[in-house]
């Protein structure tokens, strides 16, 4: 009888640790439970597209290591499967001369963690790499770029079933027992026994593995980001990717500038709490989500403790000409009327009851099973290495 392994979450992630998997384990029958109609329908496609190279993460870190191994084997991936992409390059940008040493700081990072090509940036050789970008100084990272992650999702699907392995959607998960040595994952589309079980379950990743018996230490709180694009006529502004020098006492990126893949800018994101997991409108409202999120003793402690902060995202989140303050800091000539509504994210932060937010992605093991229960950003971008991850780690518990 084949070894059966069930992967919960058609995400990115799901489905490079489904592919990767099977790769590792190939007389195994691998099977992938989707909730939604289509894989990748969350975080895998509503994100800004960018092939991040590990700049930001700590040396030594899960995040680092994953990153830089990571991009290259996405780009591998995406020349393989005909996928657009490019690399296109990004640069860091400090807007005064109190971020230079940050700036400088994340040079030193970027090289320990084994990126190439990274050049300090003057002013003058910033504009001539973003003739309208405004700063002190920037770092030029040129191996990040921007990819089709939805392609790359629909690819991992075709080579899942190549492998003759299974991916289930409308398959939502609603139990996880352990039986006879074995788990029984029920779905909408029937059980499943599985001697191994593989959870990436993205914005409910607390739940799903707290369906195996695990308690939910750490917990999924919601925050959407939103984006504005560029008018058409205005796009000149920017030609790939420009980032700010992230703010030490902000526990996200900022606001930036994107090129897509498919073409445009696009502008953001924001970080506001969000009132549902799925919640990518104001008006999308969750009442369990919500008050799972607001009875979270760690959500209390991270809003008082980032309290203007939050009203800060709030208030920019209903007010365009504030959006566009803070992204004229990079680009002064970005004006309000240049913006038109984009779309929306929903970011699956997972925060300790401490108010603390894991930096780092974090798995959780135990006899056969494996819980991703963080993975955020840059995990689209890192996500064939965390496969790779994955299957090793199960090949050390089966050994």
């Amino acid at each position: 009888m084949r070894d059966r392994i069930v992967v919960v979450g058609g995400g990115i992630v799901g489905l490079a640790a489904a592919w990767r998997i099977g790769q590792r384990f190939p007389d195994a029958q691998v099977t992938v439970l989707e909730k939604e109609p289509e894989v990748g329908r969350h975080q895998s496609s509503h994100n800004s597209g960018v092939l991040h190279a590990g700049l930001y993460y700590k040396p030594g870190s899960r995040k680092a290591a994953l990153a830089v191994r990571g991009i290259r084997q996405m780009i591998a991936f995406c020349r393989e499967h005909s996928i657009a992409h490019e690399v296109c390059g990004k640069i860091v940008v400090a807007t005064s001369q109190e971020e230079i040493p940050r700036l400088k700081n994340l040079l030193e990072r970027g090289t320990a963690n084994g990126l190439q090509g990274l050049r300090w940036l003057s002013r003058d050789e910033l504009r001539e790499i973003e003739p309208h970008a405004s700063g002190a100084a920037a770092v030029h990272v040129p191996e990040e770029g921007i990819a089709d992650y939805p392609a790359v999702c629909r690819a991992l699907v075709d080579e899942i079933r190549a492998q003759g392995g299974e991916v289930a959607t409308n398959a939502e998960v609603r139990a996880i027992h352990r039986v006879a040595g074995a788990w029984r994952v029920e779905s909408t589309r029937g059980d499943h026994v599985a001697s191994r079980i593989v959870t990436c379950a993205g914005l409910y990743s607390d739940r799903v593995a707290a369906m195996t018996g695990r308690p939910r230490a750490i917990r999924i709180v919601p925050f959407r980001g939103e984006y504005y694009g560029i008018r058409a006529d205005r796009q000149y502004l920017v030609r790939n990717l420009i980032y700010p020098v992230p703010d030490p006492n902000f526990p996200f990126l900022g606001t930036h500038f994107t090129r897509m893949i498919h073409g445009g800018i696009e502008a953001g994101p924001n970080a506001v709490l969000a009132f549902s997991r799925e919640g990518y409108t104001k008006s999308d409202i969750r009442v369990r989500d919500l008050a799972d999120a607001l009875a979270f003793s760690g959500m209390r402690r991270f809003l008082a403790r980032y309290s203007s902060m939050c009203w800060m995202e709030l208030r920019r989140s209903f007010s365009k000409e504030l959006f566009c303050a803070s992204l004229q800091r990079l680009v002064p000539e970005i004006q309000p009327e240049d913006l038109v509504p984009g779309g929306a994210g929903v970011r699956a932060m997972a925060m300790a009851a401490d108010g603390s937010l894991l930096e780092d992605f974090h798995f959780v093991e135990g006899s056969g099973e494996l819980h991703v229960v963080n993975a955020p950003s840059p995990g689209a971008t890192a996500s064939l290495a965390i496969g790779e991850e994955i299957a090793e780690a199960l090949a050390r518990q089966s050994s």
